[in-house]
């Protein structure tokens, strides 16, 4: 067990940050035109579209936020997790083809037929402070395990996080974020499937044994009462209606997810996309949250105000040298994922429900230039507000201030946007 940082973790770290950069320029040239800068081309493969919602309807926050629940709850996480798993097929069955036929060059902009300009333009503006609160709260999570994980100091982690993930979407928009999102699955996937058996491998050390099995036995044995029960504390079933009703309102209405389903090839494809989503929603969380749920026994004791690290800090435990870069590697992963389809997203709104409304004519040139230089804007200010956060946090758990979060701007956001595609 390595316990620390070797140069081989930085390696691994600095060739995922190059070849990521790489995709983006390698597509700089290939954006052509806004519209195919933005996904209004539709001509995304849905295994693609599938795993890109995939990587974008989670992030480190997911990996941060949720490992403090399991370390303290248990099964908690992977019950909330799993509503999302409906809320897709849901989506599948009545949105997926509505979207595909409703959206053309941004989320929101069948809204200005199905109501007003006026309603689309107010949907854009209150849409854009949510969806950059939201990604400030992702980065702010990448560079907590950033720091925790590889020792850096907060401020030069999120910095670095932010900077890269502008750059490849900058450079080469949605098709640079749909090739990366399908290289950074394989990332996470190596992640998610050996830390469990690290873990386990960690637990039989527990009493000086060995083999992944006397380590299931181990964790069996020694987890708390009532950690496998499906609610606890104030995560009751009432808390999992209102929630669910929350994640099937993002999971619908969110803008990075609706471009996911509008860029697809067919209505049949934009079916089959939700459906291999749904699937891996499922598969996912038992695998993602066994890690932090094991170290409730090999790492006891770690105080309420301290468990936003508790992923950081088991990697630290239990990989060995190579592995704490791969997996620092994964979690930029899921968030570049996820602050990239937004970034993208976001930029769309602003480029065409706002600009392109004051400037009807402008060239396709222009339309270009705007598109990148609404992106840097975005990141930007994401970047700021991840400072400010980083300050003002205080003892509140970022799970808790995500849902707050979306508790105050999505309702006014998602019903309009789902009442209209009915």
């Amino acid at each position: 067990m390595s316990g620390g940082v070797s140069i081989l973790d930085y390696s691994v770290v600095a060739a995922f940050f190059a070849a990521m950069v790489c995709v983006g320029v390698w597509y700089s040239g290939r954006a052509g035109t806004a519209d195919r800068f933005f996904g209004a081309d539709r001509t995304t493969p849905w295994w693609l579209s599938g795993v890109s919602f995939y990587m974008n309807s989670f992030s480190a926050l997911a990996f941060v936020m949720y490992s403090a629940l399991a370390y303290k709850y248990g099964w908690v996480p992977v019950t909330v997790s799993w509503l999302s798993v409906p809320a897709v097929l849901l989506g599948a069955r009545f949105l997926a083809v509505r979207w595909r036929r409703a959206a053309k060059v941004s989320p929101i902009d069948f809204v200005a037929e199905r109501y007003t300009p006026g309603m689309c333009r107010t949907l854009a503006v209150l849409g854009l402070p949510m969806q950059l609160i939201d990604n400030a709260l992702k980065l702010l999570a990448i560079g907590t395990v950033v720091g925790v994980g590889m020792g850096f100091p907060l401020f030069w982690s999120i910095c670095a996080s932010g900077l890269i993930i502008v750059a490849y979407t900058f450079l080469g928009g949605l098709k640079a974020t749909l090739a990366c999102d399908f290289i950074q699955f394989f990332v996470v996937l190596a992640v998610v499937l050996s830390l469990p058996f690290l873990c386990l491998s960690r637990l039989a050390a527990v009493d000086g044994g060995t083999g992944f099995a006397h380590g299931l036995q181990v964790f069996l044995d020694r987890a708390p009462e009532g950690f496998f029960s499906f609610t606890a504390g104030r995560y009751t079933w009432m808390y999992m209606l209102v929630f669910f009703c929350c994640v099937g309102s993002t999971l619908s209405t969110n803008w990075s997810l609706v471009q996911r389903y509008y860029s697809t090839r067919s209505d049949r494809d934009a079916r089959k996309m939700a459906y291999l989503v749904a699937a891996l929603l499922f598969l996912g969380p038992p695998l993602f949250f066994f890690p932090a749920m094991a170290a409730r026994v090999f790492l006891p004791g770690i105080a309420d105000a301290e468990m936003n690290g508790v992923y950081a800090r088991l990697c630290r435990e239990v990989l060995p040298s190579g592995m704490i870069g791969l997996v620092v590697a994964g979690m930029f992963s899921a968030t570049m994922s996820s602050l990239a389809g937004n970034y993208n997203a976001a930029a769309a709104v602003a480029v065409n429900e706002l600009y392109l409304k004051f400037s009807p004519s402008a060239s396709a040139r222009a339309k270009m230039l705007a598109a990148r230089s609404a992106t840097a804007l975005v990141g930007g200010i994401v970047l700021a507000l991840a400072f400010a956060m980083q300050y003002v946090q205080g003892a509140d758990d970022l799970f808790n201030l995500s849902n707050k979060v979306f508790g105050v701007f999505l309702p006014p956001i998602a019903i309009p946007m789902l009442a209209g595609i009915f």
